[in-house]
């Protein structure tokens, strides 16, 4: 068989053995007598189908913390927690105050801000105003506080499907992992990340269309919400100089200094101290569940000084930006964006002194850009669904001893967890170094979500590894449509 154009669409139950098992409950995978483009049910229209399906299924695991008291470790014992609702009381804002502006009392007393960037701060204000209407008569304020912001998670995961469908328009079908993926459910209500995550997956949406600067306003704004997006100007600048593509990358830096300045500087002026909460919190915390750092003091029984941790977190990660250096550099052909970007992030999550369940969001639409292949991405998906029963369970048991899971078990969880995200990252790298065995270039394209990095030079390939065939037009395919066949 022929490898399809660059323009078509590729077929995902012609190319993944799970999607053409799971095919033969709707009629079984795409014939050779399929009529393309005759249906109403694009890429597109699925795809949103799938996410607002996947939507409902994150309010409804997130229902028994909503509805009944949180005593006795319930949030623990029915892995539903999500700190969004207890951060309407704790935050201040059930009292009326505002983020960064007025400080309420912590755990001991002392007043204090909103440990967290301005725009999750300002999506605290805007729900907590429209937590005070009532929409049903027995409704509370937190109850409200976690619907209203549910519905505007809901729609940062819509747009983080479509963009990241769109992003790579020969194959639009990749993103129903995002779509059905245990870990959104699971996770996409824990914390506001899907903010972050949707403006990130614009912004590469916006660098594949090559509108860098666009994609920069889009990560600073990912920036102003949770600060990871900066970590991809790494992979940015290393791929744009081996393009020779550097006044790309600095369009792309300059958009993102623009647009965090803007959000962010207001905020600073006003209250110096509400708005270094968030960066202070982060440097004076310790080694939090679920990193790296926090096993090594369980197996050990030794606790760390804050300064200690953060200064092994540093030599950790200059040994993670060596490593995607050398990655980046030494590879027969540049890498595909998307492919360093996850590795970069991935290796930046593993070194962390804090990584948090939700964060497997933030891997989520890189991974399905780098490898969009199911049953990687499902040993994946397995590991992050092993620690997320492991972290409520443990802290059950923190909270009511003998009830849940001792450290030791819920290590093991961890482990679990980091060896399927590496796992992903060796198989990414492995095809970085191999490009023949990419998926995404079996059809002889470059880097279709790469933007000004699609078919550019490459100064350190040789020849004869560069594409054969030119990368997908500006303008092609534009929408596609498949019928049932």
């Amino acid at each position: 068989m022929d490898a399809p154009l660059p323009t078509e669409i590729a077929a995902p139950t012609l190319e993944d053995p799970v999607v053409r098992g799971a095919s033969y409950a709707f009629g079984g995978p795409l014939g050779r007598h399929a009529l393309l483009g005759s249906s109403w049910w694009t890429p597109i229209r699925v795809l949103i189908v799938f996410v607002l399906a996947a939507s409902g299924l994150m309010y409804a695991q997130k229902l028994p913390c909503r509805n009944a008291a949180w005593s006795n470790g319930f949030q623990y014992s029915h892995v539903c927690y999500t700190d969004i609702f207890p951060l309407y009381y704790s935050e201040g804002l059930a009292q009326g105050k505002r983020p960064y502006l007025d400080a309420h009392p912590d755990a001991n007393g002392k007043p204090t801000y909103v440990e967290y960037p301005v725009l999750i701060g300002a999506t605290m204000q805007v729900t907590a105003s429209l937590a005070k209407h009532p929409i049903t008569p027995k409704s509370t304020p937190g109850q409200r506080f976690l619907d209203a912001n549910w519905f505007i998670l809901a729609i940062a995961a819509l747009i983080t499907v479509v963009a990241t469908a769109l992003t790579n328009r020969r194959r639009p079908w990749d993103a129903a992992m995002v779509a059905l993926a245990p870990g959104l459910i699971l996770a996409g209500l824990i914390n506001w990340d899907l903010i972050a995550v949707a403006f990130s997956a614009l912004a590469f949406y916006a660098w594949s269309r090559r509108h860098p600067a666009i994609a920069g306003l889009l990560f600073g704004l990912g920036i102003a919400t949770k600060f990871y997006p900066i970590i991809f100007f790494l992979p940015l600048f290393l791929l744009c100089l081996r393009a020779k593509r550097l006044g790309a990358f600095f369009a792309c830096l300059g958009g993102a200094a623009f647009s965090w300045a803007l959000v962010d500087v207001p905020i600073w002026l006003k209250s110096p101290e509400g708005f270094a909460t968030f960066y202070r919190f982060n440097a004076e915390r310790g080694p939090d569940w679920g990193s790296i750092w926090y096993a090594i003091e369980q197996i050990r029984g030794i606790g760390y000084t804050t300064r200690q941790v953060n200064l092994v977190e540093a030599v950790a990660t200059v040994v993670v930006v060596l490593i995607v250096a050398v990655i980046a550099f030494s590879t027969p052909r540049r890498p595909r964006l998307a492919s360093l970007a996850f590795v970069t992030l991935a290796l930046f999550l593993l070194v962390n002194k804090v990584y948090s369940p939700q964060y497997v969001l933030w891997l989520l639409p890189l991974a399905v850009l780098a490898r969009p292949r199911w049953p990687s991405f499902l040993v994946w998906q397995f590991g992050e669904v092993l620690y997320f029963l492991a972290i409520w369970l443990y802290l059950l048991n923190v909270e009511r001893p003998g009830k849940g899971l001792e450290w030791q078990p819920y290590l093991v969880g961890l482990a679990i967890r980091d060896l399927a995200v590496l796992f992903l990252c060796v198989l990414v790298t492995v095809e970085m170094f191999k490009p023949e065995r990419d998926i995404v270039r079996r059809d002889g394209s470059d880097d279709p979500a790469g933007g000004v990095l699609d078919g550019a030079p490459d100064w350190l390939a040789p020849r004869s590894t560069v594409a054969a065939q030119p990368a997908v037009p500006a303008g092609a395919a534009a929408e596609f449509r498949l019928a049932p066949g």
